[in-house]
């Protein structure tokens, strides 16, 4: 006979929530920057060479992905499979933009980005309620 928990099909939740919101802050920041990028803020240096054609495709870019990633926060909160998919996907595309970019001129920024992103990840896939 098992023992068990009280709570046991709510395992990872507190987690799950918490990468929901890093998932919304992200893309609220990548929002912020994209829209930086965009509007060539004296923030985002115009030196830089981009994978993409410039420093505006590149926030247009940035601006898409944090409008997913905020969709994707809000669909991780409700609790779905498919939310969670969904947010490790974004969040991996995060990761992925962030390694890319630690070459250039504000590393320990992307390495923050890189480990939220990771953070995000694990809290999606540890959550599931289905486990009793």
């Amino acid at each position: 006979m098992g023992v068990s928990e009280p709570h046991a099909g709510l395992r990872g939740l507190g987690s799950a929530i918490f990468a929901s919101i890093l998932l919304m802050v992200a893309g609220a920041i990548n929002i912020i920057y994209g829209i930086g990028g965009i509007s060539d803020s004296k923030f985002c240096v115009n030196d830089t060479r981009y994978l993409f054609s410039s420093l505006h495709t590149w926030g247009w870019i940035t601006v898409i992905l944090g409008g997913l990633q905020i969709t994707a926060g809000l669909s991780v909160i409700r609790g779905g499979p498919f939310g969670r998919c969904y947010g490790i996907f974004l969040a991996s595309l995060g990761a992925i933009g962030a390694l890319l970019s630690v070459g250039g001129h504000y590393p320990f920024w992307s390495l923050g980005v890189f480990a939220i992103c990771i953070v995000i990840i694990h809290g999606s896939a540890v959550y599931n309620p289905e486990r009793a």
